[in-house]
């Protein structure tokens, strides 16, 4: 059927954002869609700072080394004063005989003293520390490390079937909002040619001022109707456009329907077997049984070799008297702690329930919303084909009323009743197949299988290429 030149110029106004766009089929929009989406990269990145963090935890079984130094300026040297000491501080110089307390006597007091170290102290020496037993919280804090990069892996992995779902939404909305933009177009020109016509019925005297006035109503409000369908087609290539960060986009892949439905029984079992939200869950038990070991290692000792070596020292007496190194073992038993270990054990217990728990629901939630998309999807497959009838019936009861309506035997309510029931038929229809659309994607994403919807589509597309193009020939 022809525009009329109103329709033409509303269907102009899609012109901006289909005329000259980049054209893309599904897939390619999907693989497009992974390079340039903010919210994947963004998840990718949670993911490399997990991976990072596990790594950085791997050095907790290495020894600890360190370069220390040190400057210290005492009140006084350290010194000893032999006088101070048994038995010269307890002799008394009277009643040693006369030669030995003259010559003690003349010997000057500061003989006796002894400097250890000078007031100001310089040092440095190398550190180490290295663990050999810590009650088992460094393979806890291992665990919980590998853990949480599976729950960012998991979380990943939910956001892209997110973004799958969403993308099925605005790439066929985009299709489905064209057409019926283009079915809208088609019911304005039709009814500009039937008011038209009425127009000249009425000025020959063949019908009532009534019928060319219902006509010209019903055209009105086709007009209404279809530049809302234009406005609402322009928003939709908007959407898809900005999602995968192009300036205009055209769709290629069109709606399609399996001839067979899935089994239901297989995907609840791919679901319930590699669902990234049970993976999650099954992360966060992990997570928490880690942290369990974790505050029950607190209970048991630490033990620890350590060493020390001096590279720098004065030269005082107490330096030459110190070794250079020294090597040992140590061990460190809590007795009493202010942290609250029995506390936090029985938290990280909690944690581990709420995730059993939490586990168990999402488990009842997914087959159910598995078992609700496959019951749309097969409702919608039954609306699309029931129509099928419906749209024939619509037609040819259209194309009577044009019949009859040129040979003055049908009222122009009765033909305009035609063209709306027809126009009805389509868009339902059409909102059937898009329903089916969104069924069938939210069943792939469900049960991971986003590489069968893309092959689906890339073959539905491949035999409507071959089919307009052997229609052609």
């Amino acid at each position: 059927m022809k525009f009329s030149h109103i329709a033409l110029l509303s269907l102009a106004a899609l012109g901006p954002f289909t005329a000259g766009a980049k054209e893309m089929g599904f897939s390619q929009a999907w693989q497009q869609l992974l390079t340039v989406s903010d919210k994947l990269q963004a998840g990718a990145q949670e993911v490399n700072r997990a991976e990072a963090e596990h790594e950085a935890g791997k050095d907790l079984y290495l020894p600890s080394i360190s370069l220390n130094g040190s400057y210290t300026r005492l009140e006084k040297p350290i010194e000893l004063d032999l006088n101070d000491l048994n038995p010269l501080a307890s002799m008394d110089p009277s009643t040693l005989p006369p030669s030995i307390g003259g010559a003690l006597a003349g010997i000057p007091s500061s003989m006796f003293v002894t400097q250890f170290t000078e007031q100001d102290i310089f040092r440095s020496s190398l550190q180490a520390m290295w663990p050999i037993y810590t009650g088992g919280k460094i393979s806890a804090a291992q665990g919980i490390h590998a853990a949480h990069v599976i729950e960012k892996e998991q979380q990943l992995q939910l956001s892209t079937r997110d973004l799958f779902i969403q993308l099925v939404d605005r790439y066929y909305g985009v299709a489905v909002t064209q057409s019926l933009a283009q079915t809208r177009g088609e019911l304005v020109s039709s009814l500009e040619e039937h008011a038209s016509h009425a127009q000249k019925l009425e000025e020959q005297g063949q019908i009532a001022k009534v019928e060319r006035l219902n006509a010209q109503v019903a055209l009105e409000n086709a007009k209404v109707n279809f530049a809302s369908a234009v406005r609402q087609a322009e928003m939709a290539v908007i959407a898809l456009s900005r999602m995968l960060h192009e300036h205009e986009v055209d769709t290629t892949s069109a709606l399609f329907m399996l001839a067979d439905a899935p089994s239901l029984p297989h995907l609840s079992q791919l679901t319930l077997v590699q669902h990234p939200a049970l993976k999650l869950l099954e992360a966060k038990e992990e997570q928490a049984n880690g942290l369990i070991d974790l505050e029950k290692g607190k209970y048991h000792p630490t033990v620890f070799l350590y060493g020390n070596y001096t590279l720098y020292e004065d030269d005082s007496l107490f330096s030459k008297m110190e070794p250079d190194w020294m090597l040992g073992v140590g061990v460190k038993v809590p007795l009493l702690s202010r942290d609250g270990r029995s506390g936090k054990v029985q938290a990280a217990k909690s944690a581990l329930l709420q995730a059993r728990y939490t586990k168990a629901q999402t488990r009842q939630d997914l087959s159910l919303l598995l078992d609700q998309s496959y019951r749309q999807l097969l409702q919608a497959q039954e609306e699309v084909l029931s129509l099928e009838t419906s749209l024939s019936l619509a037609q040819e009861n259209k194309r009577l009323r044009d019949l009859a309506f040129r040979q003055g035997l049908s009222t122009s309510i009765e033909k305009v009743d035609a063209e709306l029931k027809l126009t009805a038929v389509e868009t339902q229809q059409l909102g059937a197949k898009y329903r089916y659309i969104q069924a069938y994607a939210r069943l792939m994403a469900i049960s991971g299988q986003l590489e069968e919807f893309l092959g689906r589509s890339v073959s539905h597309h491949t035999n409507v290429a071959m089919q307009e193009s052997n229609n052609a020939g």
